[in-house]
């Protein structure tokens, strides 16, 4: 009967995790416009697994995206470790719990102001010396001392209570370095000056993780899935915080109290584009499986030091996982030049993945902080800034320019044109955003409200953009009922007053709150639409201004020579930092990207690629059917293919109107592999894009020179594992012929002056000719 009982218990367990999962995949589905994962293949099918995710930006949606990409993937349940404070709230708390979230306690929750002020002894960093305390009561050993936010809340354990006014802590505040004590003694120094004795302080209990240890342990023996923040709260922060130990503790614990146990530890990384903003995009990574050395878990067996130095370094194992998989800048400013860098290093008619923008950016990032300190880099950073200020003061986006045209009648009916599609999305939109009004209103004030308390009450959060996202959710999911539930008593009001008969009077509160979602739904969608076509006005109007196409084409000179110089750059530097740069470099310049698979229904993104937008096929159409036809930003079907866009006359134009949408706006579907070097069996999953962690392992196995150089796009089920566990495209005599791509020793300037009717194949053909002749001109004359 037991085994019956468990057995009930978890399937009625199993039944609620299914039931909030399908429920916050709509929630996430509709705040999110573009969820994509990346290497989705890494995810273990079976077997104990921690997935270790980073950077912790979003509070609470962060868990749930990666909680939802492992079950589409792979239908496993991840268990996620969950501040017990959080888990105490009656919404947050219910849902965790039906999600089967594992609750852990933190000291700092549970802080209480201590009586008096401290200082440090000036003999003895390690000796904390009291002024009106009361030591003897308010503290034991093993619980923590915490300093003020205006010394960065450094926190120590204590070791000894002294006296009342005197107790030794196991540590210096800060560490060994000493920078944490001198900071403290200069801060005191500020306060004797101003009269006051000393800082203020917080006492932390002391918390007893043994009961949450023994579950994970629990969890891992059994061949479950537990998924861990290891920075230990959320930040907005564009670095990753120092991580905890925990996570390590974990893995070895495991592996120790049970030899058969082999724990595989997965590193996710997050990364958002706006990820406080409705409707914004998200990308989630997963790196190769990692496991873990058996060698730490005999170290860990021994105890003592050795113990903690198995820990150490398997979290720096952690650590280099994670680097694989986030975009990690010093500061917000180089985040944003190199996403400016990133941006111009693309050549027209080019289609990125939202997977290359990450990859991109990771890549950027570490040769910027590699070579920022060569003249070519500084000026290179001198003129990409100076570009952005130009750009930004025309109010247009980088993607815009290239598109944008010199003031004619065409311009001027292109833009009559749009403005009247903009008003047909906006009387639609209207009614839906009326009476969704006070939703969004609310949800924004007390958003913001929470974001400043959660920044009060934080140490490393910077605005507190960190909450928004999560309380702009809860706040809606609260206030929707309410208002819906509102709207419907004033309709049923209406329909009595009105006389109508009895069944319409029942029934009348019913339709109400059925169509109310439906109403918001589709307000969302004609929003979305009349949005996009808002953002592409302004290089209309801006090409309208009398005297602005001067200003247009210099624009337009300066990104090229840019692009040039960012181009030369990389090809300079490039090959330094790695060693196989030309045979693996991401971005081998070319005008094509396979589309996605797959059908686009009414509702469904296909993205740029296919010519459907975000708000689905029949929103879109008019726009871009019109655009390509009657106002020629595009060549239609009848021009034939374009040397541009690479299509032919049967596809959509790669780029169906020129200011909808950027190369953080396209085909986020394709997957990135590499040709066959071995045999493998074939494998089938939702999501085969590959990780940067998979490509560094590529590099350095035996096979990886043996046939092909260059990457190529694998997009249906013809892939296979090769021996290190990567997807490669299969053999395949009806495999169609991949498409030539462009030399990388072509200069935009010489792209420009192509006839844009002329054929791709003829026009790549053409010009890598001449970069070959220049190439053998150049060994002649040598």
């Amino acid at each position: 009967m037991s085994t019956l009982k468990k057995g009930a218990q978890a399937s009625g367990h199993e039944l609620a995790y299914d039931a909030a999962l399908a429920f916050w995949r709509i929630i996430v589905n509709i705040f999110f416009r573009e969820i994509r994962p990346r290497g989705a293949f890494n995810i273990p099918r079976d077997g104990p697994v921690i997935f270790v995710a980073a950077p912790h930006h979003n509070q609470f949606l962060d868990p749930l995206l990666l909680i939802l990409q492992v079950h589409r993937e792979s239908r496993r349940h991840v268990q996620f470790l969950t501040a017990a404070s959080s888990m105490r709230r009656l919404f947050v708390g219910a849902f965790c719990k039906m999600m089967n979230s594992i609750p852990v306690s933190r000291a700092v929750d549970d802080a209480k102001p201590g009586t008096g002020r401290v200082t440090i002894s000036e003999e003895d960093p390690c000796r904390v010396i009291g002024h009106g305390t009361r030591f003897l009561s308010e503290f034991t050993p093993k619980m923590q001392i915490m300093l003020p936010k205006t010394v960065g809340a450094l926190v120590a354990e204590v070791v000894e209570v002294i006296s009342d006014t005197e107790l030794s802590i196991k540590k210096e505040f800060g560490g060994d370095s000493g920078k944490g004590t001198a900071r403290i003694r200069e801060k005191v120094k500020e306060l004797q000056a101003e009269g006051q004795t000393g800082l203020e302080y917080k006492r932390l209990p002391h918390i007893d993780q043994a009961d949450m240890y023994q579950y994970v342990y629990r969890c891992l023996t059994e061949g479950g899935t537990i998924g861990i923040f290891p920075e230990g709260g959320s930040h907005d922060r564009t670095d990753l915080l120092p991580l905890k130990a925990g996570v390590s503790t974990m893995a070895l614990g495991a592996m120790a109290n049970d030899p058969n146990v082999k724990v595989k530890i997965v590193p996710v990384g997050l990364s958002y584009f706006h990820p406080h903003r409705f409707r914004s995009r998200a990308v989630v990574e997963f790196g190769t499986a990692m496991d873990v050395p058996q060698d730490l878990v005999e170290m860990f067996k021994q105890g003592g030091q050795q113990k903690r130095e198995a820990v150490s370094k398997l979290l720096e194992f952690i650590y280099d996982g994670l680097k694989t998989v986030t975009i990690r800048a010093p500061d917000y400013d180089t985040l944003m030049l190199i996403q400016a860098a990133r941006r111009l290093y693309k050549t027209p008619g080019q289609h990125l993945t939202l997977g290359q923008v990450v990859e991109l950016n990771k890549r950027f990032l570490e040769g910027y902080l590699h070579f920022k300190d060569e003249p070519k880099v500084q000026k290179l950073r001198e003129d990409v800034l100076k570009y952005n200020r130009l750009v930004r003061d025309l109010g247009l986006r980088d993607h815009q320019v290239p598109r944008a045209q010199k003031a004619s009648w065409k311009t001027l009916g292109l833009l009559t044109y749009r403005l009247l599609l903009l008003m047909t999305w906006a009387v639609l939109a209207l009614p839906g955003v009326i009476l969704n009004g006070p939703i969004f209103l609310t949800a924004s004030i007390i958003s913001r409200k929470k974001a400043k308390e959660a920044l009060a009450a934080s140490v490393v959060k910077v605005a507190g953009r960190d909450v928004l996202a999560t309380w702009k959710i809860l706040i809606s999911l609260g206030v929707a009922p309410v208002l819906y539930g509102f709207y419907a008593f004033l309709a049923t009001m209406v329909a009595i007053k009105a006389g109508v008969p009895m069944k319409w009077r029942i029934w009348t509160p019913f339709i109400v709150l059925m169509a109310m979602p439906f109403v918001g739904y589709a307000a969302l969608k004609f929003g979305e639409a009349g949005m996009d076509v808002l953002k592409s006005l302004r290089p209309l109007i801006v090409a309208l201004v009398p005297g602005q196409s001067r200003v247009l084409d210099r624009l337009k000179r300066m990104r090229e020579e840019v692009a040039n110089e960012l181009a030369e750059v990389i090809n300079e530097f490039g090959p330094k930092l790695y060693e196989d740069f030309d045979q693996w470099r991401i971005l081998v310049p070319s005008s094509t990207a396979p589309p996605s698979t797959g059908q686009p229904g009414l509702w469904r993104r296909k993205s740029g690629v296919g010519g459907v937008d975000a708000q689905g096929n029949l929103l879109v159409h008019p726009m871009s059917w019109l655009d390509e036809r009657l106002f020629g930003w595009t060549r239609s079907a009848k021009h034939g293919t374009s040397a541009w866009a690479g299509t032919t006359s049967q596809e959509i134009s790669r780029a169906a109107t020129p200011d909808v949408s950027s190369d953080e706006e396209g085909d986020y579907d394709n997957i990135l592999g590499y040709l066959p070097t071995g045999d493998g069996s074939t494998v089938r999953s939702r999501s085969h894009q590959s990780s940067y962690a998979d490509l560094q392992r590529l590099r350095k196995s035996s096979n990886a020179n043996s046939t092909a150089a260059y990457p190529v796009i694998v997009t249906g089920e013809n892939s296979a594992l090769d021996a290190d566990g990567l997807h490669v495209r299969q053999p395949r005599k009806s495999s169609r012929a991949r498409k030539a791509s462009l030399s990388d020793g072509v200069s935009v300037e010489r792209i420009g002056t192509l006839d844009k009717c002329e054929n791709f194949s003829e026009a790549t053909e053409e010009l890598n000719h001449e970069v070959e002749e220049k190439k053998l001109h150049h060994t002649h004359q040598d």
